[in-house]
């Protein structure tokens, strides 16, 4: 006679795993997509998720490769549940039961789910937020697109940005912008194997077609919020629905930590106005090389003007619908300028100069940038986000994906994060037990000699 459970390693990760939390739990989210009294019998929910976690914590590639390396993984099969003998679901059952019978939200429920076992047991610190994004890659060919157009995305501030340049205008004595009568369209390059997906190039680097993963984590490397977009949104226009449900679960935020893709006046004023700090890098200005720096050219708020760096006068001229101030100079000074060459190339020696009505926001991340709890915070995005996306890429399998549309490919990737938050909270708990131990018999040792009881 042969016991499953003799064979399974006392310190190995699945037995953390299973003394950690309760897989009960899943028959609330699934119930309702099973029938009680009709069809044959399913296979045991718990099992499904248990097969797809295994897979995401040991980096497998496939679901046909994780039920191979079940059928001959003696810790597999304890933690399923199965003796020797017992068969293990073939690969199509579970592919089908999370392509079809499960919605994206139960994988968002079991997410959520690990995530509140790990608040629970004191793992999260929810001071500091590092938000950041890497590409997967889509299966997709590459050479096999179309050229479309597309309307392009409204922006979640765009109302709110409209009223304040109306407001700007007719403070200046301009009238309100017209609304547009049609939306604006965008060429795109659209992948005829895998539409939903998004082509992203980097550097010198071939353009492939990928998904963008937008998560958020905190200093223990736990993710708090997993998002997925095509490879061609940028950073900017994703952070949103990363930042309104992560503020809305964790209002003791006091600190985001972000790259320099982030940087841009809306998210500093939107981070600034809840009373929270952005922490940043240093940005460099654009610009070409030999000219004069945005910086050179200072704002004065109170007489709504620029001055340049000979101190001549820029005065306003109007404000564009991105929100933007636009300040030209006198074409006459200028062309006596001395240093015309590096201001303007511009054949009416005219200089412009466009700040944005949100400016000061990016001026008070800087001035964070600066602060001792500024460098600190930024220095930790190394150690922290940018440790998480490594795990998942080189221990958990993230670098490509063999899902296609948006929909599956969510689902794919919020349970991969949920996986890798259950790891940590499994050792976690396990090194705390163990600590709490020794701390207990170093007590028993101080105690005075003949009342050590053992």
């Amino acid at each position: 006679m042969v016991d499953v459970d003799m064979l399974v390693p006392e310190d190995h990760l699945l037995r953390k795993i299973d003394q950690v939390i309760d897989f009960d739990r899943i028959y609330e989210f699934v119930g309702q997509y099973y029938c009680q009294d009709n069809g044959r019998p399913a296979v045991d929910p718990v099992v499904l998720f248990k097969m797809v976690l295994i897979q995401h914590l040991f980096g497998i590639p496939s679901l046909r490769r994780t039920v191979e390396e079940i059928t001959v993984n003696v810790a597999y099969r304890w933690f399923l549940g199965f003796d020797l003998t017992t068969r293990v679901p073939h690969f199509s059952t579970v592919s089908y039961a999370f392509a079809t019978r499960y919605p994206s939200d139960v994988c968002e429920k079991v997410f959520a789910w690990i995530l509140e076992v790990a608040i629970e047991n004191g793992c999260i610190d929810e001071t500091i937020v590092f938000i950041d994004s890497t590409h997967v890659k889509a299966y997709a060919n590459r050479k096999k697109y179309t050229k479309e157009l597309a309307e392009k995305t409204a922006r979640i501030y765009d109302e709110q940005l409209r009223e304040e340049i109306d407001q700007e205008r007719t403070a200046n004595g301009k009238k309100p912008l017209k609304p547009k009568t049609e939306p604006e369209k965008v060429t795109v390059t659209r992948s005829t194997t895998d539409p939903d997906s998004g082509l992203f190039q980097k550097g010198d680097h071939k353009p492939v077609f990928a998904y963008t993963v937008h998560v958020a984590c905190e200093k223990h490397n736990f993710a708090l919020r997993v998002g997925v977009t095509p490879g061609n949104v940028h950073d900017s226009v994703a952070f949103d629905q990363i930042h309104d449900p992560l503020v809305k679960r964790f209002p003791g935020i006091e600190t985001f930590a972000l790259d320099a893709a982030y940087k841009t006046p809306w998210i500093c004023k939107k981070i600034i106005d809840a009373g929270r700090n952005p922490s940043m890098p240093y940005k460099r200005p654009m610009g070409k090389k030999g000219f004069f720096r945005p910086r050179d050219y200072v704002y004065d708020n109170y007489y709504n003007c620029v001055i340049c760096p000979h101190n001549q006068v820029l005065s306003y001229s109007t404000t564009n619908r991105d929100g933007y101030r636009v300040f030209k100079s006198d074409p006459a000074i200028c062309a006596a300028c001395p240093d015309l060459a590096k201001c303007t190339s511009s054949r009416n020696h005219q200089k412009v100069v466009i700040k944005h009505i949100w400016e000061d926001y990016i001026e008070r991340a800087e001035d964070y940038r600066h602060t001792e709890a500024g460098k600190k915070s930024y220095e930790l995005r190394g150690e922290t986000i940018e440790r998480v996306f490594a795990d998942a890429k080189e221990k958990h399998g993230m670098r490509y994906t063999f899902h296609r549309g948006l929909a599956r490919v969510t689902k794919w990737v919020t349970l991969k994060f949920a996986a890798m938050n259950l790891k940590k909270l499994a050792l976690w708990v396990s090194r705390t037990s163990f600590f709490a131990s020794i701390e207990r018999f170093s007590v028993l040792l101080q105690q005075p000699k003949g009342c050590l009881q053992l």
